[in-house]
């Protein structure tokens, strides 16, 4: 695929440069040796954000109605292309980027799985195991998120605690399988398994440091969301007023740590300072984990016209969130073809190959008619 050759290209790019590290607590500056080129390893996470792009654009373009070379696709006539898009989602994976379903496990049944049974329908959730089948997900990012009033106090700890039920989770259902790179997100597609991945939603989460960063890696997350709701120490939200203009000196210093390791750098829920410089700093594509258009709602939690004119440079991504609220901006009759109104925006802006799809189903409280829970995706990718 032409979108293939242009991604690969695009996400290839050298991330050697010198940098100081800093002892956060104390705010001590201590002399490393130049920053390491990213090991293989780092390189398998970094191509995850590849294997994001094309499974999440395949969907998007069936949408829009454009050409594929596949002759095992079937064509769309312009009114249903419900077989089209389940051709293209049983070739290649769909991957959302945002579900809050362990937050949930949290609140609904503190943490005890044994509480609930996903294989079956849950009541109280937007999410289970027939729901994400009949949806057609192929993987799944897992936001491992605890609340801003834990920062300063036991925000790690909280952390650790959804990290675990994620991890636990995966391992207790056979349809689940936690994966950490693209390599093992396409046997498990392959193997007809939900591939889980872990993303800290919220910079609070790290306590201002880098060790408790790269200890997340070790345990399995590969994206970190810069903020959420609150400012952090280092870099602003885009709900206060601003209190950092952007990043700090620190700020950059958490997103070069990250292109280092190979974790994604998540710039939903910061402000549009934050993203600008993020974007300055980076040397790695980012993500937008769950934002739609601010030009079609001009809420800030979406993404500004000089943000998103920025994204094909970088090589990232922009995955559309189905909140209503970041959506129609409150409007009572929000429904599926608005969701779509902002796929079409983000693709007619900069191209469809930086479009991604970012449910925050288990996290929101109202979604557009026609994508109520995880199984409707499949009407999103054959809406037109």
């Amino acid at each position: 695929m032409e979108e293939e050759r242009i991604l690969l290209s695009s996400s290839r790019r050298s991330i050697k440069h010198e940098y100081t590290s800093v002892d956060d607590q104390a705010g001590r500056q201590t002399p490393n040796p130049t920053r390491k080129p990213l090991t293989p390893i780092a390189k398998g996470v970094i191509a995850v954000i590849i294997v994001i792009v094309l499974a999440a654009v395949a969907i998007p373009l069936a949408l829009l109605n454009q050409d594929l070379s596949n002759e095992d696709i079937p064509s769309c006539d312009g009114t249903d292309c419900q077989e089209r898009a389940l051709a293209l989602m049983a070739q290649t994976p769909l991957i959302d980027g945002h579900n809050d379903l362990a937050w949930q496990l949290f609140g609904k049944f503190n943490n005890q799985l044994g509480k609930l049974n996903l294989s079956e329908h849950v009541n109280v959730t937007q999410t289970d195991i027939p729901r994400l089948r009949e949806g057609r997900v192929g993987a799944q990012f897992w936001a491992a998120y605890v609340p801003c009033e834990t920062q300063f106090k036991d925000a790690v700890r909280a952390t650790m605690d959804q990290i675990d039920v994620i991890k636990r989770m995966c391992a207790q259902y056979d349809d689940f399988e936690l994966v950490t790179t693209s390599d093992e997100i396409s046997k498990a597609f392959s193997d007809s398994v939900i591939g889980g991945l872990i993303g800290v939603e919220g910079g609070h989460s790290i306590d201002n440091s880098l060790a408790t960063l790269r200890l997340y890696y070790e345990l399995g997350v590969r994206y970190l969301t810069l903020t959420h709701t609150c400012h952090t120490p280092w870099a602003d939200s885009c709900t206060p007023a601003p209190e950092h203009n952007g990043l700090t000196a620190f700020g950059r210093e958490v997103v070069l740590e990250m292109n280092r390791m190979g974790m994604l750098v998540d710039l939903s829920h910061v402000s549009a300072k934050t993203m600008q410089d993020a974007l300055d700093v980076s040397k790695a594509p980012v993500i937008f984990s769950h934002s739609s258009a601010f030009e079609i709602c001009n809420n800030t939690r979406n993404v500004p016209n000089d943000v998103l004119d920025r994204i094909p440079e970088n090589g990232g991504l922009v995955m559309v969130n189905f909140y209503s609220d970041f959506v129609c901006c409150g409007r009572p009759d929000c429904q599926l073809s608005d969701v779509a109104n902002h796929i079409t925006y983000i693709k007619e802006r900069i191209g469809s190959e930086y479009i991604g799809i970012g449910g925050d189903y288990d996290g929101v409280d109202s979604l557009p008619k026609g994508l109520e829970d995880v199984s409707e995706y499949v009407h999103d990718y054959s809406y037109n």
